[in-house]
């Protein structure tokens, strides 16, 4: 099968196309002066995996033959990249669940939002506050940031439900947006989706879908609460996301993708977004000898694990790993990086851990130099969340020249390249996964074959790239045509009778909204509450911060306490 090789500035990618079937594949262009013209490749049709095996290849060749990693990058100059001017001077108003505590949309979202105000885009953020708030630090202009009151969730109280809000006073508060932007919807984004469909001329919506909420549902209920919070959120997304305002629907990997199809949600609608990596900050150069002798004094291997101390992150099989591999006879230290902001919570994690001794290390949570440097001191990550969209944590590991071991489910699939950036083993197969970090850490030769192919593959992925393919998604939304345009009323009395009813009906549809979400809360966020604040009672305290249910929590409370004698 011969396939043609296109361009396509806007995404900065080449790609190689074929009747019925397209492969994105890097191409290097050239190198050291010299130039690859005239080429025609050949291709036969096989798997994704099997592209990715070829393509990494490829690219290593390059790095082996001393060619600088600037010039044989699979990346197009950075005058190709180029912000499209449709979209300079817009409003933009970027809702998300999180803005600020430590965690992949966070990050993922600051960058957008600061890569959008850079180029001239007026943002305006709406975010739950949250304990320790301090302001987004933006590095350009003032534009407006509305913080809404919430509820920190039990297992992660850096997490808010957003108590229920309305639109229009959001526009009140910011601006009359020209497009609205959505990062990991959930009780913010939900909220604003079901008032966005009670407006007559609703501006674009695009929403980027990050976080799994029924993955974490099953993990965290009891059943039959774990099926009747599934199918709920599966009816809310597909309702909500089924609207002739919404232009696109961002995912992150074939694992979202599949969620979305079974939800019902548009696939022409559905747009696939990787994530970026800052590969400057996360660097093999960041090694700290010093602080490896501090870690490991009699030369261990060093383990590394990045993220939120909770249940659903997989730290019950990380241990069972660790004590098995411990059992093996492998000299190894586990560094654990990361936290919760709910004592109890993070103490049950770090249960888990008992029977290793100090053979387990916990940081804390780190950012920036710090974690650049945690990260480039260790030997292996080991990755054994089921629950991730993408996991950025993993691609911050490879930038930083770390071979990666991870359970073969949601986005980490789609990162890791097995056999050659690390290994992907099936979800729940224990010694596979045990055996795959014995042979890394007993091959020297092969953790640093691995390591240099995670490096190159991580090279391929920076933060300007992901966040212009988003900023063209959104000058492409301002073509959207009016979703519904009234027709002229000559009768000047009829028509401002009709522009008054239209006002009234609105606002009838608006509190009808809010009704609605109040109800949501009643049969969906209190249950989630009371249930968490049951199984850490440390928390529980919270609750009498919030007046509204202060008499809510001291009846659940006084039946807890009697339940427990």
């Amino acid at each position: 099968m011969v396939w043609s090789m296109t361009s396509d500035l806007s995404c900065s990618t080449t790609r190689m196309k074929a009747p019925g079937r397209a492969r994105q594949l890097r191409v290097c262009r050239g190198h050291s002066g010299a130039r690859v013209s005239g080429c025609r490749v050949l291709l036969l049709q096989t798997s994704t995996r099997s592209l990715q095996s070829v393509e990494v290849g490829f690219r290593i060749l390059m790095a082996s033959l001393s060619i600088p990693p600037s010039e044989h990058r699979p990346q197009q100059a950075s005058s190709e990249i180029v912000f499209p001017a449709d979209l300079q001077g817009k409003r933009v108003l970027l809702a998300t669940e999180s803005l600020g505590p430590v965690n992949g949309v966070s990050r993922t979202t600051a960058s957008l939002i600061n890569y959008l105000r850079e180029n001239g885009v007026q943002v305006a953020t709406v975010a739950p506050r949250f304990k320790g708030q301090k302001k987004f630090n933006s590095r350009t202009c003032k534009d407006p940031e509305v913080r809404v009151d919430g509820y920190p969730l039990p297992y992660n109280p850096d997490l808010t439900v957003a108590y229920p809000l309305r639109l229009d006073r959001l526009f009140v508060r910011s601006f009359k947006p020209d497009l609205i932007y959505l990062a990991s919807p959930a009780s913010v984004g939900f909220q604003l989706l079901l008032q966005v469909r009670q407006l007559d001329s609703p501006p674009p919506v695009l929403l980027n879908f990050q976080t799994d909420l029924s993955a974490y549902s099953e993990i965290i209920f009891p059943r039959p609460m774990d099926h009747f919070a599934v199918w709920l959120l599966r009816s809310v997304q597909g309702f909500l996301f089924n609207h002739r305002a919404i232009h696109t629907i961002f995912y992150p990997s074939g694992y979202v993708r599949s969620y979305l199809e079974k939800a019902g949600a548009p696939m022409k609608k559905c747009v696939h977004l990787g994530r970026g990596v800052d590969t400057g900050l996360f660097d093999p150069s960041t090694r700290d000898d010093d602080y490896r002798k501090e870690l490991a004094p009699s030369g261990e291997i060093i383990l590394v694990c990045v993220g939120r101390l909770a249940p659903e992150k997989g730290f019950k099989f990380l241990s069972e790993v660790a004590e098995q591999l411990q059992a093996n006879g492998l000299t190894f230290k586990l560094l654990i990086v990361g936290g919760n902001r709910n004592p109890a919570v993070e103490d049950d994690v770090r249960a888990y851990f008992q029977k290793l001794g100090d053979r387990v290390v916990f940081t804390g949570f780190l950012e920036g130099a710090a974690l650049a440097r945690a990260y480039a001191s260790g030997d292996i990550f080991l990755h054994c969340s089921i629950t991730e969209t993408f996991g950025l944590v993993v691609l911050e590991a490879m930038a930083s020249g770390l071979p990666v071991v991870a359970r073969d489910c949601g986005g980490p699939s789609e990162i890791v390249v097995d056999q050659k950036s690390g290994y992907l083993i099936p979800p729940d197969d224990l010694n596979a996964f045990v055996a795959s970090v014995e042979s890394i850490a007993r091959d020297t030769g092969l953790r640093r074959e691995l390591s240099e192919a995670a490096r190159v593959i991580a090279l391929d992925t920076t933060w300007r790239k992901i966040n212009n393919r988003v900023a063209c998604q959104l000058a492409e939304a301002l073509k959207m045509p009016p979703p519904y345009v009234r027709r002229p009323i000559r009768n000047w009395i009829l028509s401002h009778a009709v522009t008054f009813t239209s006002s009234l009906i609105v606002a009838t549809k608006l509190n009808a909204a809010i009704g609605l979400i109040c109800f949501m809360w009643m049969i969906a966020v209190l249950p989630l509450l009371i249930h968490g604040n049951s199984v850490f009672p440390a928390t529980w305290l919270r609750f009498h911060t919030f007046p509204t249910f202060r008499s809510l929590g001291n009846g659940v409370s006084n039946y807890l306490k009697l339940k427990g004698r």
